[in-house]
């Protein structure tokens, strides 16, 4: 009896481990721009960190946000390694305007759909922009909402600590 009730424990224990390394990304899915079905739990960047930001069509800072890290992104990929999934809550009668709005801005990060929210509401996302930085294993290290001039600065920088 007292082997099976340390066995009992040490599988508790492996479980309650296991249950901890899991990523702090949610099992919902999305689709892409080509309707493609995203398991966002399945989301990575061969172990380095990703930025997931929650934007908009009708949100001008979302706007304003993307632009700018649009501007940066090359030099961050190239340095950092770093992925940009960007997820748009617009709602479904706007998803037909989300891809030739966004080809238009030239943006180059990969584009998710987020039509019903469930994917905004299980990260307690309320008002766009609200961005999130995942290092490498999926945990969230850093987040911030609205959009400030600057704050892709802000964020570089946090990335370069989880790259060093």
């Amino acid at each position: 009896m007292k082997k099976l009730s340390t066995i009992l424990i040490l599988a508790f224990l492996a479980l309650n481990v296991m249950a901890q390394e899991k990523s702090d990304l949610p099992n919902v899915t999305i689709k892409n721009l080509n309707g493609e079905s995203i398991n966002v739990s399945e989301l990575s960047n061969d172990g380095n960190p990703f930025v997931l930001t929650f934007w908009a069509t009708w949100c001008s800072p979302c706007v304003k946000e993307h632009n700018a890290l649009s501007e940066v992104y090359d030099d961050w990929v190239e340095e950092t390694g770093v992925k940009i999934y960007s997820v748009s809550i617009d709602d479904s009668r706007s998803t037909p305007k989300i891809k030739p709005f966004v080809e238009g801005k030239g943006w180059p990060f990969e584009i998710l759909l987020d039509v019903n929210k469930d994917l905004a509401r299980s990260m307690n996302v309320s008002v766009p922009p609200h961005t999130f930085l995942f290092d490498g294993d999926g945990k969230i290290v850093y987040q911030h909402t609205g959009y400030f001039e600057g704050a892709e600065e802000e964020l570089y920088q946090e990335i370069l600590k989880i790259v060093k």
